[in-house]
């Protein structure tokens, strides 16, 4: 799958999996209320709107969906992230979903340790049978968990964080994942498969972070394709007018200290679902524009039509001169 992330404003997340993580050990019986309807993201079609840039200006007048971020093991409030509120913005061209994550917090940054600087991902059901909790939810364990075993379970992740990435650079665009920015598929977390893995170029003189401490606002952006060549069912294939299900986590070294692979934050305790909107239909006002538009290409196009026979018929005309005898002159 082609992926492209681009972290904006505050500082760029860069996260590359080298290895397993911790996995999601939970202490007691799971508890989860929601509303899954009411978790809702709407991705509308607006071409030409969006480009990765550094900058989310282009992001002002799109419609975003807040979520509180409550720990993924114990989504109790009282364990709330407590500098605010997740924003998640999406939309599409037609060709790609584009999405923006915004989280405001303290300025944390430790180079080269990535369990000390935030992290984000996004997680997409694939298979019918994935669910949320245990990030697709199959059975078996390490060692044991294939295709087939686990077949149904797949989820789609893109992960990120700030490591050694560099702000303002674009990373992905290619097939496999690229330096900080991870695309990997899993069946649960024991059975997690990551690729891509590249140097930062990070220059620590170079450095262009802020000072730990600083209040501010991270953003983050994403974007693929709505379909892939994958055949594997390692990507979530999107579909233009349906609903897929997806989840955003957040990673946060909170006090300084490194965080684990299970205590990350979410915006629910279930999957939300991700509608991917079709064009709107025309106002009468923009049809009627439209309208005018079109009788006048229309009308240009029959002109330049005539104008084109006309000239084709005296170019092809043969240009000779009547024979007329000597006699008669």
């Amino acid at each position: 799958m082609v992926v492209r992330f681009l972290l904006l404003a505050f500082l760029v997340f860069g996260f590359g999996l080298t290895r397993r993580v911790n996995s999601h050990e939970e202490s007691g019986e799971r508890s989860c209320v929601s509303n899954s309807e009411e978790m809702h993201i709407q991705a509308d079609f607006k071409p030409g709107i969006i480009t990765l840039d550094g900058c989310a200006n282009d992001w002002e007048d799109i419609d975003g969906s807040e979520f509180s971020l409550r720990p993924a093991l114990d989504p109790d409030e009282d364990h709330e992230y407590k500098d605010g509120k997740m924003t998640v913005k999406a939309l599409h061209d037609g060709n790609n979903v584009f999405f923006l994550l915004q989280v405001d917090g303290n300025y944390v940054y430790s180079k080269g340790d990535i369990k000390k600087c935030p992290s984000v991902a996004l997680m997409f059901q694939i298979g019918d049978n994935a669910t949320y909790h245990n990030m697709g939810g199959c059975k078996e364990q390490k060692g044991s968990c294939t295709n087939k075993t686990c077949k149904g379970h797949e989820v789609d992740l893109m992960h990120f964080v700030i490591g050694n990435a560099i702000p303002g650079r674009l990373y992905g665009g290619g097939d496999n994942s690229f330096g900080p920015l991870v695309d990997a598929y899993a069946w649960n977390p024991h059975c997690r498969y990551l690729n891509g893995m590249g140097p930062s170029g990070f220059v620590e003189e170079d450095s262009p972070y802020s000072k730990g401490g600083e209040k501010g606002t991270y953003y983050f952006e994403f974007a693929r394709p709505l379909r892939t060549m994958d055949r594997l069912q390692q990507d979530v294939q999107f579909t233009i007018d349906w609903s897929s299900k997806m989840s955003v986590a957040f990673w946060y070294p909170v006090d300084g200290k490194q965080w684990v692979g299970s205590g990350h934050y979410t915006i629910n305790c279930d999957w939300a679902s991700l509608d991917i909107a079709c064009g709107s239909v025309p106002t009468d006002a923009s049809r009627s524009g439209w309208d005018m538009a079109s009788a006048f290409a229309l009308l240009f196009s029959v002109a330049a039509l005539c104008i084109a026979i006309f000239v084709s018929y005296h170019v092809s005309r043969p240009n000779t001169v009547k024979f007329a005898p000597v006699e008669n002159l």
